[in-house]
């Protein structure tokens, strides 16, 4: 039985390759930046913002910025049109990413902007009407204090900070809006960097920053992509598996892994809504093998049998219904 599904896996390894040409849809980021208040932390947030925009046209996403002139008084207000006129419910992907300082006094927790803040309950209530795979980065300080509010399932939450109280300015955003479309941060060598990989390299220069400066670390950075509400640390995971999980919470990372805002060849040919059943199928995988020491082995892999042979399905109808010019059934 083992070597049947190996011999099957290198056979969707050969599907995949050649998987559907039809061109997958647009992914939607929006890039908001916030208040700097002292000039030193303007310009900071000014030139990371420009390196997601370059991310963006590399990856053929759609992207909208917010709050890059100084002059700008009204962004909360184009944050919630922009959202409002946003896909609720596309295979696509919608990215927020958020550069700037936050605050939480232990209440309310916001992220500053010129004129009125963001608060993490204004955002949860925008956020709520999208059944589409959102993932918000969350590059600020005291950003840890929105990961319960906008924790939901579907949803990759990427923050600077893994609680509200480290207020002090944030350099993660920095380091992240680089690995992101840096191919040396492509620790699987799939061709691609996944926003996971671009989490886990920049926090290890954000890390490698205080260490180098004999500084003690005022930010660390943590992922929730399970809808737990209970985040992850970057040193919690061995290459793009996570190791360890919070107390009484699920493994994260599978979700964050599947994320590419630079998708390699394979992935860009394949159709958005064949992606999305393909990464459910996955995420099923992983759960399975995550219970594989409590199952017996012939179940194991009979289980194991059906998903694959679900994956196989879905890229062959993929396939022949792109060479016919129609969608793939869910």
């Amino acid at each position: 039985m083992r070597k049947l599904l190996l011999i099957f896996l290198f056979g969707l390894a050969g599907i995949y390759a050649h998987a559907a040409d039809k061109k997958s849809g647009q992914t939607s980021v929006l890039i908001v930046v916030g208040a700097g208040g002292e000039e030193e932390y303007e310009t900071a947030f000014a030139k990371w913002a420009p390196n997601w925009q370059q991310a963006c046209k590399l990856g053929g996403a759609r992207a909208t910025t917010i709050g890059l002139k100084r002059t700008e008084t009204n962004s909360l207000e184009r944050i919630q049109k922009t959202l409002a006129a946003e896909p609720k419910d596309s295979a696509e992907e919608l990215w927020l990413v958020l550069l700037g300082h936050g605050t939480s006094d232990g209440r309310e927790a916001k992220f500053n902007l010129r004129g009125d803040d963001l608060t993490s309950t204004n955002l949860a209530r925008m956020l709520r009407p999208f059944s589409r795979p959102v993932a918000v980065i969350a590059s600020f300080s005291s950003s840890g204090a929105f990961l319960k509010d906008l924790s939901a399932p579907g949803r990759v939450l990427v923050s600077a900070t893994r609680n509200g109280a480290e207020q002090n300015y944030s350099r993660f955003g920095g380091f992240l809006s680089e690995t992101i479309a840096d191919p040396t941060a492509d620790l699987d060598k799939d061709g691609q960097v996944s926003l996971l990989e671009a989490f886990l390299a920049a926090a290890r220069r954000t890390a490698d920053f205080y260490e180098g400066e004999g500084r003690l670390a005022s930010e660390h950075p943590v992922l929730d992509d399970n809808g737990d509400g209970l985040a992850t640390p970057a040193d919690w995971f061995r290459g793009v598996r996570a190791v360890k999980r919070p107390r009484d919470g699920q493994t994260d990372g599978l979700r964050a892994h599947q994320l590419h805002l630079i998708r390699n060849q394979a992935e860009r040919d394949l159709p958005a809504a064949v992606r999305a059943q393909r990464d459910a199928l996955e995420l099923q995988l992983a759960a399975l093998r995550d219970r594989k020491g409590e199952m017996k082995e012939e179940d194991y892999y009979g289980e194991l049998e059906k998903l694959l042979l679900q994956i196989a399905k879905l890229y062959a109808a993929g396939e022949k219904n792109a060479a016919a010019g129609k969608p793939t059934a869910p």
